[in-house]
């Protein structure tokens, strides 16, 4: 039985073509579903596998003759490419230099992001990793400031009518079942929250996505591996930030259109296909503002087990 996502619920088709094959042994080595082994000196399929082929393709792009194809769960050996040469990658002090560049940017110039700027960070971020393929992430791009504005004043809406969420009767009825943690954290954020969208809104200024000239909004399905929006966006906030463009990650919109009539009627409104466990908008822009600082982060706690 293969794994489903909303894309396929079919396993991959594994052809090996045992002329061309030279019994390396690697597509063993790197097909963690167990689908291949190595019979009489030549890849064979395996009479247990874990799961039936997931469509990673790692067995025919480790293959130095061609000898394995991987079709379904949308992939192909058309697919393939060349990898880059190791000689035009950025090596551990470019990045570092990218990470430490970036800081999350609210103000922007009155420019729109190019179409060609756009796709770039697609491209990026379609490379990310994923816990299963195929990708089950999807991506809504709100490509223009007017675009922006006009799902943050419907989220503002969608607030109001969900005022009695945070309503004292509410908070008070909920703090047993949810613990403290999440009690505070609804006190403390999410109730300011709705006051602070909606009240500056009515004033005409929106503090959800600040009116940014691109914004996309990455989340997954009911089968996704709840990191994979995640790591999409964060690819796709460092492939903006390569390009010239401030990017901030913006967390308190998708938790609020998961659930619920109202939450539905959001998400269908604005093409959003799936409730999902994890997501996130990323908005994009030429920034305004030049920092000249970096500021020094720490981890909670780093552990090294003995």
């Amino acid at each position: 039985m293969a794994i489903p996502t909303t894309r396929t619920k079919e396993k991959g088709n594994i052809r090996i073509d045992r002329d061309l094959c030279i019994g390396c042994g690697d597509y063993v080595e790197v097909c963690k579903d167990f689908s291949i082994v190595l019979r009489d000196g030549k890849a064979d399929l395996s009479d247990n596998p874990a799961f039936g082929c997931i469509g990673c393709g790692h067995c025919m792009a480790i293959c130095p003759t061609g000898a394995i194809q991987i079709t379904g769960r949308t992939i192909c050996p058309d697919d393939l490419f060349e990898l880059p040469a190791a000689s035009v990658t950025a090596d551990y002090s470019q990045l570092l230099s990218l990470f430490k560049r970036r800081r999350s940017i609210r103000e922007f110039a009155d420019r729109a992001v190019e179409h060609e700027i756009i796709q770039k960070i697609l491209d990026a971020a379609v490379t990310s990793p994923m816990g299963l393929p195929p990708s089950d992430v999807n991506v809504l791009v709100l490509d223009s400031k007017e675009k922006n504005r006009q799902f943050a004043v419907d989220f503002c809406n969608f607030l109001d009518r969900m005022r009695w969420f945070v309503s004292p009767w509410f908070l008070a009825l909920m703090r047993p079942f949810w613990g403290k943690a999440n009690d505070e954290m609804f006190r403390g954020f999410v109730k300011p929250m709705f006051d602070i969208f909606t009240g500056m809104m009515k004033k005409g200024v929106n503090v959800v996505t600040y009116d940014a000239p691109l914004a996309m909004y990455f989340y997954g399905s009911p089968f996704t591996d709840p990191a994979d929006p995640i790591v999409a966006a964060t690819t796709a906030m460092y492939a903006g930030e390569s390009l010239g463009l401030g990017t901030c990650m913006l967390g308190a919109v998708h938790p609020m259109i998961q659930y619920g009539g109202s939450g539905r009627k959001f998400r269908e409104k604005h093409g959003i296909k799936y409730a999902s466990r994890e997501g996130v908008i990323v908005i994009f822009g030429y920034p305004s503002v030049e920092y000249r600082k970096g500021i020094r982060r720490t981890f909670a706690s780093t552990t090294f087990m003995n």
